[in-house]
């Protein structure tokens, strides 16, 4: 009965069979996100630690890495996967594809790595170099696995990283854009790759962003993760402002708790793997706003924290832990 009252299925859900147990807590009450909170995941983390590709393809057998930008993430940011993949690139013709994609994605993690976060004009001529140098084993790769399965979306999400590193320009990134939507067009990862695109630091213009995202989500189902291109459009705002209290508006407030609420916060929200990054997402951007929203969602995390976005400040895990205790 209360269930219904409040819009929610009387029933909980039931319990995940492949949750990782709860981590020993900080004292501060939090824990990061380890492998997505999955022990498949974390299989897969730990044969690709190994360099064990035999192993890495037995542990993809429940994903589809073709469309799952989360796990295709973990290994993006393993160190060490570079120095194996391109053997299996060369050696496995039956899953070259699936060996292209990840060797490309972690060509671009790798790539970010050489240059850093610093500002264009602090990058070295060396780290440039290595850079740029990445970048393109990433492209011929990427470009590569897209052929070989037209109906993947993953590597056209990753194209649209490595064409803004290389500033391939509007037109090329466009098409890339499009041709990720073609394939899903609610994918929440494409998008957030475009917001990022629409920046002024990127060459965009202000207010293209939070426009792209408004008009998408105005078409997604109630209950879509797409909604969390909202939050972001909004975190990237606050990234390109010189005012840190930027989105303490009460129409920005208005738009991400109604942007929450039918999105990660509406009934229908399904908690598929990776969901926890959803609710980070939100969780900074209705932190930032100063929304009493933001309690919500820090409470059904419980203390989960996910690196991005929260990347975006000096210390991550201490913004999110001091945001948290504000709410």
């Amino acid at each position: 009965m209360f269930g219904k009252l409040f819009g929610r299925d009387a029933e909980r859900p039931e319990a995940n069979p492949y949750a990782l147990p709860v981590p020993r807590r900080q004292k501060n009450g939090t824990y990061p996100l380890r492998a997505l909170g999955d022990t498949r995941v974390l299989a897969l983390v730990e044969a690709a630690d190994a360099g064990d590709w035999e192993a890495v393809k037995a542990a993809l057998a429940p994903f589809d890495l073709g469309s799952d930008h989360a796990v295709l993430g973990e290994l993006a940011e393993l160190d060490g996967v570079q120095d194996w993949i391109g053997r299996a690139v060369d050696e496995d013709k039956e899953h070259r594809a699936t060996a292209l994609l990840i060797s490309g994605a972690r060509h671009i993690s790798w790539g970010w790595e050489a240059r850093t976060s610093a500002r264009a004009v602090n990058v070295t001529q060396e780290q440039w170099r290595i850079f740029h140098e990445r970048l393109e084993t990433a492209e011929e790769q990427l470009l590569e696995a897209a052929e070989l399965r037209p109906d993947w979306v993953t590597p056209w999400r990753s194209l649209l990283t490595s064409g803004r590193g290389m500033s391939l320009g509007p037109a090329v990134n466009e098409t890339r854009r499009d041709a990720a939507l073609r394939r899903e067009p609610l994918d929440l990862g494409t998008h957030i790759e475009w917001v990022s695109q629409l920046q002024p630091r990127w060459g965009g213009e202000p207010g293209q962003a939070l426009a792209f995202a408004r008009e998408a989500f105005a078409g997604a189902p109630d209950g879509h993760r797409l909604g969390c291109v909202i939050a972001m459009a909004h975190i990237e705002e606050w990234v390109e402002s010189d005012e840190r209290d930027c989105l303490q508006h009460p129409r920005i407030r208005t738009e991400l708790r109604e942007a929450a609420e039918r999105s990660i916060l509406h009934h229908s929200y399904e908690r598929r793997l990776g969901w926890q990054g959803d609710y980070n997402i939100f969780a900074m951007a209705l932190s930032l706003a100063g929304s009493s929203t933001a309690s919500n969602v820090f409470r059904e995390l419980d203390g989960v924290f996910t690196e991005w976005p929260w990347t975006f400040m000096a210390d991550p895990q201490k913004a999110y832990v001091r945001f948290r205790k504000a709410f």
